[in-house]
């Protein structure tokens, strides 16, 4: 990753765009429904979403902790949530937008991790997880190759502390000539061919 703000930026743009969009695709009713992640419903997952992949995205480009308000904050209790979260992620993308951010360490509180790392494991997050939420929702999470090449390098990279953590399963098995974000979900421990859970609308 020679230049992290060339490389990886515009593939946060991407993703958070994307994110938004579903994120407005979610209704009201959907929020109680399960999700394929065990003991998460729609809800607790948006919340997670939210919290980690826009306010957390913002805190960590300005270095400052979140707050114990905002992790628990339930930001579906606010009907406009969707917007906010859209708004949230603007803010948060242009807090990256400046080279200078990207350098350093970022200090986690009981660890510290390089800027640029961390911020492409927070664009995992926004994909993944968007994913997550989609296929709930009865939507699709929609990402280019190149972003989907990034994502898969960061579960590859740090497949095994996600694990240790249970942020992943087990790898699931898909062909080798998959659409490479496929890949990604599949080296997550998602199937990449589940379909979505949610009702589509027509």
């Amino acid at each position: 990753m020679s230049d992290p703000y060339k490389n990886v930026h515009p593939y946060m743009v991407e993703c958070a765009a994307e994110a938004a969009r579903v994120a407005r695709g979610v209704r009201a009713a959907q929020l109680p429904e399960p999700t394929h992640c065990p003991a998460w419903d729609v809800r607790a997952l948006v919340n997670h979403w939210v919290l980690y992949t826009s306010h957390g995205l913002e805190h960590r480009a300005l270095r400052s902790p979140l707050s114990e308000e905002l992790t628990a904050r339930d930001f579906t209790a606010d009907p406009g949530w969707a917007q906010a979260y859209a708004d949230r992620l603007d803010r948060a993308v242009a807090a990256w937008d400046d080279p200078a951010v990207w350098e350093g360490e970022i200090d986690l509180g009981m660890a510290k991790m390089e800027a640029a790392g961390l911020a492409a494991m927070i664009v995992k997050e926004m994909a993944v997880h968007g994913w997550d939420v989609a296929t709930a929702t009865g939507q699709e999470y929609r990402v280019s190759e190149g972003a989907g090449r990034l994502v898969l390098d960061v579960v590859e990279t740090h497949g095994d502390l996600y694990r240790r953590y249970d942020g992943f399963a087990a790898p699931v098995a898909v062909a080798d000539d998959a659409p490479v974000f496929e890949r990604a979900l599949a080296a997550s421990g998602r199937d990449p061919r589940q379909r979505p859970l949610g009702k589509v609308d027509h």
